[in-house]
């Protein structure tokens, strides 16, 4: 620690008697300095011993005194030391009433002690605090070193961490999500900050904030040296950091943001080896894909899993929900394959697995923060999600996720699943602006006809459908004679030019009419 001025008062050598302020001499000072100006304040920086013999001084006024005093106290000096045999035999009255009643140490040099002798003092036991800072940075630097080194993962670094700073410190992924704490009480006080690390990913890296509260102090750290942060550290101390624990905190940000970029290395090996497993896996070759995957990513293909394909604006959307999804994986040992295709990612993951929950709330949040009405943000993605498959149903998994993200895209959500249009209604799917022209197209010639009030042929015609060509409860509908109703289908027939006999014709005009109706309300 800085030397303070009871370590200079218990100085052997000094022989510094204390005449006020006996109560603040664990005051830290950070230099000795000897003036005799009336007024040094503008050269002071605060926490200096400030050393007079009172050459140009009106020490014995005690007004003088208190404005002198009052001025020191004022720009943070830590203390004054008196000459006493120089220009006074003993300190002044007026400036000890001063000093004390401003509660400003007032240190007693005697004659035989110079300034430099103080000087130096003070000089000695800056330089040794500083060798210890250093030593114990350097120290720090070398365990936290082996820790990281070790291959255990984080735990142990942050451990050792939290030891040096004698406080706690957490690690963060680019969601914001607490990977690893220590001491493991941390664990919980670091979730209460994934907002500010949200935050903090959002500034280009390195980046550091510090917050905090009643609790303690926290000091925020992105990792990483590219546009966007990799995670974030965090260390929360009951005060300042000093320049050992600072050491400290610079050497695990150096640690783990190498242990970061090796990480994306070796994320960007396995996503070569995944590309060649997806590859083997589309071309039907089930068992050369498992021989190539290994123990990396044959336990996701032993059990069924989901493929996904995820479209966006710009890579900025590719980022948070790939990191979402690793992050995610991560978290329960699961196995993810990712493979980039261009403007497109493709995922197999887990089903039921933590990374395509991710995946969804994702989504769910997506479409929660803003309609898009047809048009997206550079951050959006568009989802497309199979139904669980196995190694040998990937061609058909592919073609799901495919025809799923085209829904997704045609009804501006953030991600739709394939089993949501197996287990639904085609009826959605007519609102499709090339079926809408279709159905128009078919129709119009229908709809003149009876705007002309010669008949109300496309009421008889979906009733007819309706029935399934049965005349009687048709025309029961309708109120009408069924003779009447044949020969308006005749009508039908021939202002169309198209025979109702022909099922694809019958099932043609029913989903144009399906689609006029789906139509109708938007056009309201």
């Amino acid at each position: 620690m800085p030397p303070t001025l009871a370590s200079l008062v218990q100085h052997s050598v000094l022989k510094l008697t204390v005449r006020a302020g006996a109560d603040r001499l664990d005051t830290p000072v950070r230099w000795a300095h000897a003036s005799e100006l009336a007024d040094p304040v503008p050269y002071m920086d605060g926490g200096e011993l400030l050393l007079v013999t009172a050459t140009n001084l009106d020490a014995e006024s005690a007004e003088s005194m208190r404005r002198y005093v009052r001025r020191l106290a004022g720009a943070g000096v830590a203390g004054v030391g008196f000459a006493v045999g120089v220009n006074y035999e003993d300190i002044p009255a007026a400036l000890v009433d001063a000093a004390e009643e401003e509660g400003l140490p007032l240190l007693e040099v005697p004659r035989r002690t110079p300034f430099l002798a103080i000087s130096k003092a003070v000089s000695a036991a800056i330089a040794a605090d500083q060798y210890r800072a250093v030593t114990a940075g350097f120290e720090a630097q070398r365990e936290l070193t082996k820790a990281a080194l070790a291959g255990d993962g984080p735990a142990d670094l942050l451990a050792r961490l939290a030891a040096h700073i004698d406080g706690w410190a957490a690690l963060y992924d680019t969601s914001g999500a607490v990977l690893a704490a220590a001491p493991d009480w941390a664990a919980r006080r670091a979730a209460r900050l994934t907002p500010d690390v949200e935050r903090l990913r959002d500034r280009p890296a390195p980046a550091s904030v510090v917050v905090g509260d009643s609790e303690d102090r926290v000091e925020l750290q992105s990792l990483g040296t590219g546009r966007r942060a990799r995670g974030a550290l965090a260390v929360g101390t009951g005060a300042a950091l000093g320049t050992a624990e600072r050491y400290a905190v610079h050497s695990a940000v150096a640690l783990l943001t190498l242990t970061t970029a090796r990480s994306r290395s070796l994320q960007g090996a396995e996503q070569r080896l995944g590309a060649a497993v997806l590859r083997m896996l589309l071309a039907g070759q089930p068992d050369h894909a498992r021989a190539v995957a290994g123990d990396l990513y044959g336990g996701l293909l032993d059990a069924p899993f989901r493929l996904l394909i995820a479209e966006a604006a710009a890579p900025a959307g590719f980022d948070l929900l790939t990191e979402t999804m690793e992050a995610a994986a991560a978290r329960s040992g699961e196995a993810l394959l990712m493979v980039p295709e261009g403007e497109r990612v493709v995922v197999l993951a887990a089903d039921g697995g933590t990374a395509v929950a991710a995946c969804a709330a994702y989504a769910e949040a997506q479409d929660d923060r803003a309609p898009r009405e047809g048009g997206t943000e550079d951050s959006d993605v568009v989802v497309g999600l199979s139904a669980p498959c196995g190694p040998i149903a990937v061609s058909a998994a592919y073609k799901q996720a495919e025809q799923a993200l085209s829904v997704a895209r045609r009804r501006g959500r953030a991600l739709v699943e394939h089993e949501e249009l197996a287990a639904g209604s085609v009826l959605p799917l007519l609102a499709d602006d090339a079926v809408r022209a279709f159905a128009d197209g078919m129709l119009r010639a229908l709809y003149e006809h009876d705007a002309k009030g010669r008949g109300d042929l496309v009421a008889s015609l979906r009733a007819w459908l309706s029935r399934h060509g049965q005349w009687d409860a048709a025309a029961a509908d309708l109120g009408v004679h069924r003779h009447t109703l044949r020969y308006r289908m005749r009508r039908v027939e021939e202002i169309l030019g198209r025979s109702l006999d022909d099922p694809d014709v019958r099932m043609e005009l029913w989903l144009a009419l399906k689609a006029t109706e789906a139509a109708a309300p938007a056009e309201a």
